[in-house]
């Protein structure tokens, strides 16, 4: 990553990820977590074993314990077999357990239990079983408001504490975009077999200068569409989610003929012909009346733009 956040956050990463602590990452949703958790996980000596993932947020409560801690055959309607939770499938690994403040007060307790001593029980069992499994939270906001509050057993936050970093998110570290961009171009289209979309500097300042409340989750999303809506074509800022649309820039494509920069800036709720109408006539008076300078700063042919002045698009 190129950005000053996410660059001190990566020496803190590698200093840590070697020690068997826990570690608590504090974010927006979509912020990356997960992907921080991992890094963590291939930067210890834990590498060779599993990562598991869990949202605790997407568990219903019923069967938190069960798939934390698995259970015994019998142990209730349906468990027909015995089965390992995750903490156990872990093993010499690392247990992510995303949005933490959402797990039950019964695992919780249960929890506790087991980062005093790596010893458990399955649901329905009586036998301890002892893991080496390490344990590293994610939350979107600060526990201590969730221990306060009641919702969160202050002994487990004290217990799961140990380092505690924050996430930046997305609008925080813009100078991320460009190369994520182009890895989640890479990743798309070896996934869905497609040709990468070129991503013109229009587009790439509006992805640059979009505030992302969804994050680097967001991001992909919106990188995905491009890479199979325009697959091996240019891609367009229209082609992109209304969110991004409401306001986008389109830049110069090199100084004018005094040298100085400017920006042509339009709306993309308005009508076309507005549109076209804004962007010709303020690259004409830019260029002082000059169609041949206009086309070149506009990227476009010196017909194209001819052919829009004498339709009246551009009105002179």
């Amino acid at each position: 990553m190129q950005s000053t956040p996410m660059r001190r956050l990566d020496r803190v990463l590698r200093t840590i990820a070697p020690k068997d602590v826990c570690v608590t990452l504090i974010g927006e949703s979509g912020s990356g977590k997960e992907i921080l958790a991992r890094r963590i996980h291939d930067l210890s000596h834990r590498r060779a074993g599993p990562f598991i993932p869990i949202n605790c947020a997407a568990i219903p409560e019923a069967l938190f314990e069960s798939e934390l801690f698995g259970h015994e055959r019998g142990a209730f309607t349906g468990a027909s077999e015995r089965a390992r939770g995750k903490i156990e499938v872990a093993h010499q690994g690392t247990l992510f357990l995303d949005e933490i403040a959402e797990m039950p007060p019964s695992a919780q307790a249960k929890l506790l239990r087991f980062l005093e001593n790596r010893r458990f029980m399955r649901l329905g069992g009586n036998q301890k079983i002892q893991v080496d499994t390490r344990i590293i939270c994610a939350t979107l906001q600060p526990l201590e408001k969730e221990v306060a509050a009641g919702r969160f057993r202050g002994d487990v936050y004290y217990r799961i504490q140990g380092v505690t970093l924050r996430v930046p998110s997305l609008r925080e570290r813009r100078a991320d975009i460009g190369p994520l961009v182009q890895h989640m171009v890479a990743v798309s289209c070896s996934v869905h077999g497609t040709k990468p979309p070129r991503l013109g500097r229009a587009v790439m300042r509006t992805l640059q200068e979009y505030d992302w409340p969804g994050n680097v989750r967001e991001l992909r999303n919106v990188v995905e569409l491009l890479c199979l809506l325009r697959e091996g074509r240019d891609a367009r800022v229209r082609d992109l989610p209304e969110a991004l649309q409401t306001s986008a820039v389109v830049s110069s494509n090199g100084p004018p003929s005094g040298g100085a920069t400017e920006e042509i800036v339009v709306r993309l709720d308005q009508p076309l012909d507005d549109i076209l109408h804004t962007v010709f006539r303020a690259a004409l008076d830019i260029e002082a009346g000059n169609r041949s300078r206009a086309a070149r700063r506009l990227g476009v042919s010196l017909r194209t733009v001819q052919r829009f002045v004498a339709r009246g698009t551009v009105r002179g």
